[in-house]
């Protein structure tokens, strides 16, 4: 026995909006027996699985565009308006678990972009949220995750300047403090969810306080990506695992204070399970 003393970060797990998505979804589960959903509900593979065995029904785009008559579930995430027009097209109900964050971010951009103001938005291509804040502009503001995918000497005169909700705040900082820097006028907007940006000295201090840290998270999610960094940075004895098959006891000497913690797509039951694991060793 490693007799390893195990704590689990009381601030990690789902941030709001996605709690708020999973008792929607299940408060539907249980009166139905099942409910279509326009993506993965977060991006955690456990998370889904469990779902998806109490009737969760995982569908992309091109599901719903042959769907009919039937209600979906759009996730935290939010979508661009073609969705919703598809869902009046083809008489789908669309349980609608926007996180409200994500919500005032899309109004925004509308607005700005209906001022035709040069929008820019920091986030990550392709990912869920970003599309959904595309979509409020047609397609027409620039997407960016590194200030080197722009060329500064012919941006415009004076830009709009967004950020996707799960971004690190001083990355966007120091990104609005550069293009100032090269003679760029920009109407920055920290649209950062506060809940998930303070998760970076949160995390810090937890990290520092245990011999070794066991991040667990979604492969999928950009937050986890993110705080597993912020982890790794503080405390290099930081492991990454998506379940607790992952974990490996030669990870740890005895005695050990091991802290778990995780992303804000990390279900509470799930470190739970890691913490419970750990302790047989």
């Amino acid at each position: 026995m490693l007799n390893l003393q195990v704590v689990i970060d009381s601030s990690s797990g789902f941030c709001f909006g996605v709690v708020y998505a999973i008792e929607m979804a299940e408060e539907i589960l249980d009166e139905q027996g099942y409910l279509y959903c326009l993506g993965d509900i977060v991006h955690n593979d456990e998370e889904v699985k469990r779902l998806e065995a109490k009737g969760l029904r995982v569908i992309n785009h091109e599901d719903l565009k042959q769907l009919r008559n039937e209600r979906v579930l759009i996730r935290a995430h939010g979508e661009p308006p073609s969705t919703y027009q598809l869902a009046l097209q083809n008489n789908i109900e669309l349980i609608d678990a926007s996180c409200p964050v994500v919500l005032k971010l899309q109004n925004r951009i509308k607005n700005s972009h209906d001022k035709n103001e040069q929008i820019y938005i920091y986030g990550k291509h392709g990912h869920a949220e970003v599309v959904g804040l595309l979509g409020q502009t047609n397609n027409k503001a620039v997407v960016f995750q590194d200030l080197t995918e722009l060329d500064t000497a012919s941006l415009p005169e004076r830009i709009t300047l967004y950020s996707q909700t799960t971004k690190s705040t001083d990355k966007f900082y120091e990104i609005t403090h550069k293009l100032a820097g090269a003679g760029v006028q920009v109407a920055a907007n920290d649209t950062i969810c506060r809940q998930v940006s303070n998760r970076d000295k949160e995390l810090r201090i937890f990290a520092r306080q245990f011999d070794r840290v066991i991040f667990v998270s979604g492969s999928k999610s950009s937050n986890g990506k993110v705080l597993y960094n912020v982890c790794k940075d503080t405390n290099s004895n930081t492991f990454f695992v998506s379940r607790v098959d992952d974990l490996q006891p030669g990870w740890f000497s005895p005695n050990d204070r091991v802290g778990i913690c995780g992303a804000t797509s990390t279900p509470m039951w799930l470190m739970e399970a890691v913490r419970d694991h750990l302790l047989e060793y």
